[in-house]
C-alpha cells in the first residue's frame, strides 16, 4: 500500500469523494420539472440540494446559505436573467456557477463567462454529462478555497505560488517569468484577494500615477499577459476573474 504524508492514497481519495458527496448545490430554474429532474440526478450522487425559481430568489438563498458549493442556473428566466443573477452573486461570493441553456451562440457564452459564469450545459443534456461537470466544478472549487497562505510568507492561489521577498512566481514548481509590473499587479490582486478592483484603482496603485482614460488599455494589456502566463485556459480565467461592471478580482 502506497503511503503519502502518513495517509494512504486510498484514504485521500475517499476523503475527497466524501467532500464532493456532502456538497450543497443550488438549482435555479423557472421550470419546476427541470428543477425536479436535476435534483433527482444530484441526490442520486449524494448531493444536498436547494431550489430557487427565479434569479432574485437565488441571490437571497445564497446570502442565507454560505455553505453552498455550486449553483446550477438557467440562463433564460423571466424577470431577472441567469446572467444578471450571477453578476449580483459575484459581488459577495465566488461559488462556481454552471449555466443551463438552450442558447448556443458564442456571444451569449462570452457574456456569461465575463460576468463570472464557470461552465455551460446545453439543454437537453445527459445525466452523465451533468454529473461530470458538477464533480469537476466542485472539486476545483474545493481546491481553490482550501488553499491558504503559509506562515513562510508565500502567497498561494490555485497552483500559483508567489514569494514576495524573492519576487519569484512559480506554477507547479516551475518558475514563471514576469515583468516588474506583471509581478506587482499579480501580487497586489492576490494580497488583496476577495474584492474587485477597477481599472483606475489598479493603475494608481501599481503605476503610482494619476489615472487617465488612456491608462485603461495599459491595465487590460497587463492582465491579458498575466492570464496567458498563469491561467490554464486564458480565455476562461479562474485566477484573475473579471467581475462584470466592477473590475478584476482574485478569490
Amino acid at each position: 500500500m502506497i503511503l503519502k504524508n502518513n495517509k494512504t492514497i486510498d484514504e485521500e481519495k475517499e476523503k475527497g469523494l466524501l467532500s464532493e458527496q456532502k456538497a450543497k448545490i443550488l438549482i435555479v430554474d423557472d421550470e419546476k420539472d427541470i428543477r425536479k429532474l436535476v435534483g433527482i440526478y444530484l441526490k442520486k450522487q449524494g448531493y444536498k440540494t436547494l431550489e430557487a425559481e427565479n434569479g432574485q430568489m437565488a441571490i437571497d438563498i445564497m446570502k442565507e446559505h454560505s455553505d453552498i458549493d455550486l449553483v446550477i442556473m438557467d440562463i433564460m428566466m423571466p424577470g431577472m436573467s441567469g446572467t444578471e443573477s450571477c453578476a449580483a452573486i459575484r459581488e459577495f461570493s465566488s461559488v462556481p456557477v454552471l449555466f443551463l441553456t438552450a442558447k448556443t451562440q458564442e456571444p451569449d457564452k462570452n457574456e456569461a463567462y465575463d460576468i463570472g459564469g464557470d461552465d455551460f450545459l446545453s439543454k437537453p443534456f445527459e445525466q452523465s454529462e451533468l454529473i461530470r461537470k458538477v464533480k469537476a466544478l466542485i472539486r476545483r472549487y474545493n481546491v481553490y478555497k482550501g488553499r491558504e497562505d503559509n506562515a513562510d510568507g508565500i502567497l498561494r492561489v490555485g497552483t500559483i505560488s508567489i514569494d514576495p521577498y524573492k519576487r519569484v512566481v512559480t506554477k507547479e514548481d516551475e518558475v514563471i517569468h514576469l515583468t516588474d509590473k506583471e509581478f506587482a499587479l499579480l501580487f497586489f490582486l492576490v494580497k488583496n484577494r476577495g474584492r474587485s478592483w477597477n481599472l483606475d484603482e489598479l493603475y494608481e496603485n501599481i503605476w503610482q500615477e494619476k489615472y487617465l482614460p488612456s491608462s485603461s488599455n495599459t491595465v487590460m494589456v497587463h492582465v491579458l499577459r498575466l492570464r496567458q502566463k498563469i491561467e490554464e485556459n486564458p480565455a476562461q480565467p479562474e485566477i484573475i476573474r473579471t467581475i462584470y461592471g466592477k473590475g478584476y478580482q482574485v478569490d
